[in-house]
């Protein structure tokens, strides 16, 4: 039987952070104004709290080939949500945002948004989304940060469908401030998911370029020495990397998208074991607490179908839960997931559908309690959510 996650303490702690709210300094007052925002049908205000976000913005993938990455921002204190911000913010831009955006992260008052095809990372006010500059990176995918550098890893060559693809990938560590790449770190093929736990990096090497080769290896970096430590074998085809608050790795596996199936492996460092496995599509992941949420929508070139899948893991004690958003009628509008967030402070859950990979997908909000909030139209492949803090925005 599966565990229902209790939300009776999460409630609570949003009364209590809601009253205190009444004597915090005025750096939670800290807006984002983007003009042109709409309110979607049943999004309203949020009341300001401690230590929670005060919007998100959303990067859109885009079609690959057609230039049409872009970033929304919805906005918690007035409850509007405004596409295209970065087109707004900079209307100079050449060929605007770029092509194919893969993720979105604040750190420190910045904004970056690593855009695949165009091989950038641009990196914005976090504000504002005003343009402070880029970083050239062939093939980046995704980001980690640790002090004062991002760890970004990277293909390293063209997007090429071959088995004697001979081009390793690397980590890039660039510095925060001065936005340079100051080393690199070779791991193996077509490096994915990057994450930092305990002084070191967490690499998902995929060889998703060389399909009759598939990578099998996590990639162990020691941050100090910028090596690699050691790799770990895991399933095939490795995508996403996550940590969670005991220091487990979570990884999730493609599979061959013919006979072998997706999993997600938990990897605990202390042991050097895989602690558990489980047959779960995992394209999206979301560590909130001691909860992971995942969405998938796994695909087979021999049925040329898939479904959706979601789910919730309690990563304290290796077991799945029910998802509590599953009850919602709404629920079963959503096609094709592709991201999924959870506010950390309200506990809102955000899931995004991709639809038919051509046309605007959509923003599912759901409360705490999986009760439905509203949905909003997004750009093209709605891909990572990253949630702006008032300190980020002052």
């Amino acid at each position: 039987m599966k565990k229902i996650k209790p939300t009776i303490t999460r409630a609570a702690s949003i009364l209590l952070a809601a009253a205190a709210s009444l004597t915090q300094s005025c750096r939670h007052d800290v807006t984002v104004d983007f003009p042109g925002g709409q309110k979607p049908g049943g999004a309203d205000p949020e009341p300001s709290l401690p230590e929670a976000p005060i919007g998100f913005y959303l990067l859109n993938q885009g079609n690959m080939g057609m230039n049409k990455a872009s970033i929304d921002y919805y906005d918690y204190t007035t409850g509007e949500y405004t596409r295209n911000v970065y087109t707004q913010a900079n209307p100079d831009a050449v060929m605007a945002l770029g092509d194919v955006g893969n993720q979105i992260a604040v750190s420190s008052g910045r904004l970056w948004a690593i855009i695949n095809c165009s091989n950038k990372v641009e990196v914005m006010q976090a504000s504002d989304c005003r343009r402070i500059g880029q970083v050239d990176i062939p093939n980046c995918r995704y980001m980690a940060f640790d002090g004062d550098y991002a760890y970004i890893t990277s293909y390293a060559g063209p997007v090429l469908i071959d088995d004697d693809y001979n081009q390793l990938g690397y980590v890039a560590k660039i510095n925060t401030t001065t936005l340079q790449e100051e080393a690199r770190c070779i791991v193996r093929f077509q490096p994915d998911g990057i994450a930092v736990a305990g002084g070191r990096l967490y690499v998902a090497n995929s060889g998703g370029y060389r399909p009759n080769n598939y990578e099998k290896t996590l990639s162990i970096i020691d941050i100090a020495t910028f090596t690699v430590e050691k790799e770990v074998e895991l399933g095939i085809n490795l995508n996403l990397v996550a940590a969670d608050s005991e220091g487990k790795i979570w990884v999730s596996s493609r599979g061959d998208y013919y006979d072998v199936e997706p999993h997600l492996y938990c990897y605990d460092p202390a042991t050097d074991r895989v602690a558990a496995h489980f047959d779960i599509d995992a394209s999206s992941m979301w560590m909130d607490g001691d909860r992971l949420y995942t969405v998938g929508n796994p695909f087979s070139y021999d049925t040329m179908s898939s479904t959706p899948v979601f789910s919730c893991i309690d990563t304290s004690t290796l077991t799945i839960e029910q998802p509590q958003w599953e009850g919602a009628a709404e629920f079963s509008q959503i096609k094709a997931p592709y991201c999924i967030a959870v506010d950390p402070v309200r506990g809102d859950i955000y899931i995004t559908d991709a639809g038919n990979y051509v046309n605007p997908g959509y923003l599912y909000a759901f409360a705490a309690d999986g009760s439905y909030k509203w949905r909003q139209r997004t750009g093209d492949v709605p891909a990572s959510i990253a949630f702006l803090y008032p300190e980020d925005a002052d």
